[in-house]
């Protein structure tokens, strides 16, 4: 079949295999959001006159007969057909005749690409963020249940200074409140409509680009029509930094969750049935989910690079290898989604040892408790120092093992509800409902 940018010549078959890649696997995941795309864009062009009231309500019916096959998964895109864009105005043309050939009046596939990126993205952003959110919410409620819970704390993996599980679960939940900032400075960038730059250097038709901004939920416009297809690769790049940020976050919690479950450790235990076993050593039980969830986000701290390599030193306007990019940043998202999941419905199971401080090899940690409780008593600081390292090198030192810390963020005071009420504030700056509202307009 012929494609339907195709003339009179027939692109070398080794060529086109070569040049198509993975396209349509990937294109699949865009198909619902290429079908918004048009019927935002076949709304404006009725409104500018380029298609008659008839014409529109063929084709916005049809477009949504195919937007409720693909939400059924009852949408291919057959292997003579280039992309989905391709398979979309085909089934149209089929079903309606002359109408669906009109859908592509005052776009180009470059422009068509960019929408549907743009659109994909975004509902891709969200999900993170309510997997972000879930998980948040969990940490936030151990770090309250065990925040009276003592651990030790280490620098340089040597025993440091007392710790608490409240402070450890609710470090990691912080870390997802600043790892938010970036996904949001990502989403603003995705948010942003580039429909009407057509083949990056805008239209001879009158388009109206602010009403298919407002059709599909954009915040705004690209502005520039050059610059809307210099986006292209920057987008990914920013949304790459974002979900590695992410990624960062969950490596090391699951590298302290692989040493803390470890015998030498002990700190916190997870039902058998959540652990993997050894062929030869029946003791074993083994942190197989946090190893590879540890795997899979050290791999996704490479996107940024990954991207940037690819995008490097290209000239403005469009070129092929940014196709590309969807083999990077699509796995990336289910990866990543996989892995907050993953790590949410590992901590609903966890169990923490409430005595990991009794064991005598902790005892140093409260050496800068004691130090400090001589200081409040009026001994100059090197003084206490002095005289607590001189206990320890004889072996008299016997610490009293409470710790009264209450300044803001430290073991009395945990600040949750600061962290929690930072993280809601965040949350709402998406302002999803506005998107949702737009897509379930266009497609009601």
């Amino acid at each position: 079949m012929a494609k339907i940018w195709q003339k009179s010549v027939t692109v070398n078959e080794l060529v086109e295999n070569f040049t198509v890649g993975r396209d349509r696997e990937f294109d699949l995941q865009m198909a619902a959001f290429d079908v918004l795309g048009s019927l935002a864009h076949t709304q404006m062009l009725e409104s500018i006159g380029l298609m008659s009231a008839y014409d529109l309500q063929l084709v916005q019916q049809e477009l949504k007969s195919i937007y409720k096959d693909i939400e059924q998964g009852n949408f291919t895109i057959a292997p003579e057909v280039e992309d989905v864009h391709s398979q979309v105005e085909m089934l149209l043309t089929e079903r309606i005749g002359d109408a669906g050939k009109k859908i592509h009046s005052g776009r180009s596939r470059n422009d068509q690409v960019l929408v549907d990126l743009k659109l994909f993205f975004r509902h891709e952003l969200q999900d993170v963020v309510e997997e972000t959110g879930k998980l948040f919410r969990l940490l936030i409620e151990l770090s309250e249940k065990h925040k009276d819970i003592l651990l030790p704390g280490y620098t340089h993996l040597q025993v440091a200074m007392p710790s608490s599980f409240g402070l450890w679960f609710g470090a990691y939940a912080e870390s997802l409140a600043d790892d938010l900032e970036l996904i949001l400075a990502a989403y603003k960038i995705t948010n942003k409509n580039p429909l009407g730059s057509a083949a990056g250097y805008g239209s001879s038709f009158p388009l109206n680009r602010t009403l298919t901004t407002q059709l599909l939920g954009f915040d705004s416009l690209n502005y520039n029509v050059v610059y809307a297809q210099m986006g292209r690769g920057k987008t990914e790049r920013i949304i790459a930094q974002a979900l590695s940020s992410i990624a960062a976050t969950l490596a090391k919690m699951a590298m302290d969750q692989a040493l803390y479950l470890s015998q030498n450790f002990a700190f916190v235990s997870y039902p058998d049935t959540l652990t993997t076993g050894s062929s030869i050593m029946p003791h074993k039980k083994n942190p197989d989910v946090w190893e590879v969830m540890r795997g899979k986000c050290n791999r996704l701290q490479a996107l940024p690079t990954d991207v940037a390599m690819m995008t490097t030193n290209l000239p403005s306007g469009y070129h092929r290898e940014l196709q590309l990019l969807k083999e990077l940043l699509f796995p990336a998202f289910t990866d990543l989604k996989n892995c907050l999941h993953m790590a949410t419905f590992m901590l609903q199971n966890i169990t923490v040892n409430a005595n990991i401080l009794n064991d005598p090899k902790y005892a140093y940690l409260f050496s800068v408790e004691e130090v400090n409780r001589m200081v409040l008593d009026g001994i100059p600081f090197r003084d206490a120092y002095k005289q607590v390292g001189a206990a320890i090198e004889k072996g008299d030192f016997n610490p009293d093992k409470q710790v009264n810390h209450t300044h803001e963020g430290s073991i009395g005071n945990l600040m949750n509800a600061e962290i929690t009420t930072a993280f809601d504030k965040l949350v709402g700056s998406f302002d999803f409902g506005k998107v949702d509202k737009a897509v379930n307009q266009l497609v009601s």
